[in-house]
């Protein structure tokens, strides 16, 4: 049974935007999934919606199997969200801010568990400082420290290296990875698409309000990605060579090399007779190189189309 579990979900602002629209979603237990999608998409929608701090209109959202509106504490427990924006009390110091956010889901105080999470994201030794005292990215990491502090089943991040530095970043990456080894399912927006490449399992693209896919990471840049093979000549081209303008060729802006997009999945890709052609003209080859469509190429032709 998937852990989140969403169906024919919609939901309308009084404006009449629909920022959700029949969405069917499911989420298993102990993946990374990226929910990408251009601003106003419905991301940050979708995800309030399932954490209950927005009604929807019609549909049903189970987490953990559980109903989100009729079960909402018992949800709402398994659930750790950190949003967008930074919002702390300034004169709380960092342990009481995350302490008591443990307490607020009915959890005692936990010195082992918070002393944890408070070394894992590097706030252990500014524990008694005062929240105005912190630079923006602790504040951010006093963020994520809240919403780990009862140890949820899924871990919402919505933009959460949005403007932050590189080094936080990096211990954020480091602890998603922990936590999806100790079976934390991830639920992240991002607008990095390498951030989605290298960590999501899944891919889920939102569009006004719809999912337009969902899709392993893996086999949807196998079958959308389009490859590229890049010839580089010892001298510059003035131009492509007539024999060539059947190709589907560029010419760089260097005028050193040709650039060939081709689909690897298909029975002929045109290479062969491509550099048969090439070697009856008076171009002297130097290099090849092949290289893959990146996530973001494909993303941008998916919104386009």
């Amino acid at each position: 049974m998937p852990i989140i579990s969403i169906s024919n979900l919609s939901k309308a602002y009084s404006d009449g935007t629909n920022a959700l629209d029949e969405v069917n979603l499911e989420v298993n237990e102990g993946e990374i999934i990226a929910l990408l999608g251009p601003n106003g998409a419905g991301k940050t929608t979708l995800i309030s919606t399932i954490c209950g701090l927005l009604t929807f209109d019609s549909g049903g959202i189970k987490v953990g199997g559980y109903d989100t509106v009729t079960e909402y504490r018992r949800t709402r427990k398994l659930i750790g969200l950190v949003p967008q924006e930074v919002m702390l009390e300034p004169f709380e110091t960092v342990y009481d801010t995350v302490r008591f956010t443990r307490g607020m889901f009915g959890y005692p105080e936990n010195k082992e568990i918070l002393t944890n999470v408070l070394q894992k994201l590097s706030l252990w030794d500014k524990r008694k400082q005062m929240i105005k005292e912190l630079s923006g990215g602790m504040k951010r990491r006093v963020m994520i420290a809240k919403d780990l502090s009862h140890s949820p089943r899924i871990l919402f991040l919505d933009e959460p290296t949005a403007g932050v530095d590189v080094e936080l970043r990096q211990d954020m990456w480091n602890l998603v990875d922990s936590l999806k080894s100790n079976g934390v399912t991830i639920v992240l927006t991002t607008h990095y698409i390498e951030e989605a490449e290298m960590m999501a399992d899944r891919i889920a693209l939102l569009n006004k309000g719809k999912i337009i896919f969902v899709e392993n990471k893996d086999s949807l840049m196998t079958r959308l990605g389009e490859k590229e093979l890049t010839i580089k000549f010892k001298s510059p081209i003035s131009s492509i060579p007539e024999a060539l303008l059947k190709y589907k060729l560029a010419l760089s802006q260097d005028r050193l090399s040709l650039v060939y997009l081709y689909d690897n999945k298909a029975s002929r890709t045109g290479i062969t007779r491509l550099m048969r052609d090439i070697a009856a003209t008076d171009l002297v080859l130097q290099d090849l190189k092949t290289s893959q469509s990146s996530l973001e190429d494909i993303f941008v032709s998916l919104i386009r189309s």
